[in-house]
């Protein structure tokens, strides 16, 4: 009997221990995370006072070559000069990937939020630095036009070798073959979700589609999925690079997709993704047709000032700070417009956010005229309260190529960039606002599809 009872305290005091052994192993995690907060928090006001120096100290050795202050200012500023002043600090968020503790911090500027994130190493130096779309703690809720039960969602892998990305393919209950679209980007590292704030139009489109018979593909864009290298500088960057050879690369892992229809596999670009629609099409691969939405037509330097002084004057007058703001963004634009061919080969200075080679190879490109030898028909679909695409571009798409009996155009007076309905006047706070793509798209995208 004591022997039962010595085994049972023994039992007792071990589990306890564990219970001790746990708590502490929490507290501690806890106080490292709380700690790596404040570095994160303490690093971005060093950003912010452009006290660069004193910010890279706490970078390990490879941070020091990829980033040294020179270029960490040089970032910093490319993001302020296109975004607007910075306002504040938000929230944080912490996780961590094998031994990389990771803290992420919203970062509010004038016209958007972005999160930095930030990678600290077991020493707790800084090992990474990347500034991506803001991914607001906020749990996605379908909207009312989605039917979840008819439609189901796997992970692929889109591309392969190097540049290999993960993706989601949204696919159909049952054999099939059915209809497929192939969702490209706009501008900048965007998930496969394309997530802006608290929205997820590539989500709202992909789940939207399937629910009327479309399989959908989506995946990360890869300056987002490999912003290491592209932050080194040391690999090209183009759009080809950027955009071109991924969507490529996705409409080919379709064709290869039991399930799906290899004749009708189509490809919808958004933004700088239908900007590109042409350039993607061009390489005759096998694609039933085109869908555009917001798709820049101009000079893609001209619309980035024309969406900067836009924002500057929103509220009414220009501050002489937003004016010498401008005035710097006018100069790069200038730089762009002034760039030699023997200009191509630098990688290190960036003009708006890219380099020299960037600009060169869009130099001369005109979507609208480009896309006038596209065989496959073409929707063109553009919202009047867009800011950052606007009806002049539509115009474009509609003089160059109304004449043509397959391409259709629609225009919806209430949606903005995103294709989010919303009234008055429109600000870049707008895109805080949980909504979802207007239902009248997706049904004019699905209508559309299932005619050709």
């Amino acid at each position: 009997m004591k022997n039962w009872i010595l085994i049972l305290l023994i039992i007792l005091l071990i589990f306890f221990l564990a219970i001790s052994l746990l708590s502490f192993s929490q507290q501690q995690e806890a106080q490292i995370s709380d700690e790596l907060t404040a570095l994160a928090r303490e690093f971005i006001t060093l950003l912010e006072k452009g006290d660069f120096s004193k910010a890279v100290e706490n970078f390990d050795s490879t941070m020091i070559k990829v980033m040294p202050e020179d270029k960490l200012k040089e970032v910093w500023n490319s993001i302020v000069m296109q975004l607007g002043s910075f306002k504040r600090q938000g929230e944080t968020r912490t996780e961590k990937v094998l031994e990389y503790d990771i803290v992420y911090l919203t970062c509010v500027f004038q016209s958007v939020a972005l999160d930095a994130k930030v990678v600290f190493n077991r020493k707790k130096q800084i090992s990474g630095l990347f500034f991506i779309p803001n991914q607001a703690a906020v749990k996605y809720r379908p909207p009312a036009y989605v039917k979840p039960d008819l439609f189901q969602e796997k992970e692929v892998v889109v591309g392969s070798g190097e540049w290999a990305l993960p993706g989601t393919l949204t696919l159909l209950e049952g054999n099939g073959p059915y209809p497929a679209v192939v969702l490209v980007h706009g501008s900048g590292p965007n998930d496969r979700d394309e997530t802006i704030g608290p929205n997820k139009p590539f989500r709202d489109l992909a789940w939207g589609l399937a629910s009327r018979n479309i399989a959908v593909l989506r995946y990360e864009k890869r300056t987002k999925a490999h912003s290491q290298k592209f932050a080194s500088r040391k690999v090209k960057l183009t759009v080809k690079e950027e955009t071109i050879d991924d969507a490529v690369a996705a409409v080919r892992m379709l064709l290869q997709t039991e399930g799906i229809d290899g004749e009708k596999i189509f490809v919808i670009g958004h933004s700088l993704g239908g900007m590109l629609i042409p350039r993607i099409g061009a390489l005759d691969i096998e694609i039933a047709g085109f869908i555009v939405l917001a798709g820049t037509t101009r000079a893609l330097e001209d619309v980035i000032l024309e969406q900067m002084n836009y924002i500057f004057s929103v509220n009414g007058g220009i501050s002489e700070d937003e004016k010498n703001k401008l005035d710097k963004i006018k100069k790069q634009v200038e730089k762009v417009k002034n760039l030699k061919e023997t200009d191509a080969s630098s990688r290190t200075d960036y003009l708006l956010g890219a380099p020299a080679e960037y600009w060169l190879d869009l130099r001369g490109y005109n979507p609208p005229q480009a896309a006038r030898d596209l065989k496959q028909p073409m929707l063109i679909l553009q919202g009047g309260r867009d800011y950052q695409v606007t009806e002049e571009d539509f115009k474009g798409w509609k003089k160059a190529l109304s004449s043509r009996n397959d391409v259709e155009f629609r225009f919806y007076p209430k949606l903005n960039h995103l294709f989010i309905e919303g009234k008055g006047k429109i600000t870049p706070a707008e895109y805080q606002v949980t909504s979802h793509v207007a239902e009248i798209v997706i049904n004019d995208i699905a209508a559309w599809i299932k005619a050709h």
